[in-house]
């Protein structure tokens, strides 16, 4: 090989370890892409002075939106989009034509005037993204395009949504925050369970000092997803794939999220280190033996992310968390929520709460007695209107938050060095496991801005 030729080699390796090349989808359709993302296209980071942190949305009377993604998840969340006054949606991106149609024919049927649709291949995200017409793009499309979408979405000069996990690797994480930094547009994770009715209102127990100086918290995302991973629709057409390429915690923001602002991580604390280990892998295994036919190619899959990863997670002011991963076995659904203080302890599932010296033995009591007082503000404002929508009404609280805090012109609650932090535990997470438990450290992607701010403003 020569000089050149190595050379060229090292260049592709690189662009593959920066965006991972694998099947994606956009809603529902199956496409594989070579990573959009090259060298030469990487942000510079920004100069010292230009954090997102605290930074506020230009305020605007109405959000126009473009959506890229309307499977189950994005067309589920046009649905709340377009039960919140003051959004208009503009744009429809798929590379299914059903879909697109059908979310087309949601927007007319709630009043709004037809969205355009782009269609035209699995490139076509980027035309949508260079309207003049958009104030917010929303993703919800599989993990592998997380990155590449959400950055042509910065670059064309939109906030940007994205899904969970926000990205893979720590390098997708690094690109998110240069790219927000030097575009000034926020990229927020879409994390809705930090919506959810009991994460507001022991976000409010712990402000108002009922569970005293934090000490520990635990964070789990344990689901029983084997019927969805298997089918040939949907999520399984590609979530599978990760679980024969990696060993780790794959999906840690849902329960992660919450606690994160419980102990205000990027507001007065920050993720240091994590130690991580992966059971074996035999839930897929099994469920494969008993449901797949012999001779489906899925029997060519060879599954090697752990059943169960259970992650520890130490913060610069030393506290701990506990983070775990299980959706290959039948285990009642489970985001543990956990969080711990000197005067007390909150766990869910189901919902309870201990406080130093309340009447009883030492035991669990239950939390109604601290709903009335301590239930969070969007919750008595805007829960009816949330009922009976996504997750308990927790994605409709979520995007009413994010559409008041565009149109009053205020910092949105979670941004991007939310999306990376709360993102990174699962390329840390895979590191640790292949090192043997070894303790890995966490970038600081706020650049030292942590220490300057305290607290979540939901």
């Amino acid at each position: 090989m020569s000089t050149e030729e190595k050379k060229n080699e090292e260049r592709q390796v690189s662009r593959r370890q920066l965006l991972r090349t694998g099947v994606g989808l956009i809603g529902a359709g199956i496409a594989l892409r070579d990573s959009p993302v090259f060298a030469s296209e990487q942000p510079t980071p920004a100069a010292e002075g230009e954090s997102m942190v605290g930074l506020k949305f230009e305020p605007r009377d109405t959000v126009r939106l473009g959506i890229i993604g309307v499977g189950g998840r994005g067309t589920g969340m046009l649905a709340n989009f377009l039960a919140i006054e003051h959004v208009q949606v503009h744009a429809i991106c798929d590379l299914v034509k059903e879909k697109t149609a059908h979310a087309q024919e949601l927007v007319e049927k709630a009043g709004g005037k037809r969205p355009e649709a782009y269609t035209n291949g699995e490139h076509d995200f980027e035309n949508l993204c260079k309207r003049d017409d958009l104030d917010f793009i929303y993703i919800a499309t599989p993990w592998d395009w997380h990155a590449p979408m959400a950055l042509a979405s910065m670059n064309a000069g939109k906030h940007t949504g994205v899904e969970v996990p926000a990205v893979n690797t720590l390098e997708e994480c690094q690109a998110l925050v240069d790219t927000s930094e030097k575009t000034r547009r926020h990229c927020m994770i879409m994390e809705n369970c930090c919506y959810g009715y009991n994460e507001l209102l022991v976000l409010n127990l712990i402000r108002a000092g009922v569970l005293g100086d934090l000490l520990h918290g635990e964070a789990a995302y344990i689901h029983d997803l084997r019927g969805e991973i298997f089918s040939d629709k949907g999520e399984g057409l590609w979530r599978r794939a990760p679980h024969t390429t990696r060993n780790g915690n794959l999906y840690p923001t849902h329960g992660l999220g919450p606690v994160s602002n419980y102990m205000g991580i990027n507001r007065g604390d920050r993720f240091d280190y994590l130690v991580s280990m992966s059971s074996p892998a035999k839930g897929f295994d099994a469920y494969r033996a008993a449901n797949v036919p012999k001779g489906n190619p899925k029997w060519n899959e060879k599954y090697v992310c752990g059943d169960m990863n259970t992650s520890l997670i130490k913060t610069v002011n030393g506290l701990t968390i506990m983070l775990q991963h299980d959706v290959s076995n039948p285990r009642p659904y489970d985001r543990i929520n956990l969080i711990s203080g000197v005067k007390g302890v909150y766990r869910d599932y189901p919902e309870r709460i201990y406080v130093d010296g309340q009447a009883g033995e030492e035991a669990f009591t239950a939390i109604e007695p601290y709903k009335e007082k301590y239930a969070h503000k969007l919750w008595k404002e805007k829960g009816a209107a949330a009922e009976g929508r996504g997750h308990g009404g927790m994605d409709f609280i979520m995007l009413y938050r994010l559409v008041q805090c565009m149109r009053e012109g205020l910092a949105p609650d979670t941004d991007v060095y939310d999306a990376a932090s709360w993102s990174a535990p699962a390329p840390l997470s895979e590191k640790s496991v292949a090192q043997g438990s070894a303790p890995v450290k966490f970038p600081d992607f706020t650049r030292g801005a942590w220490k300057q701010r305290n607290g979540s403003s939901i």
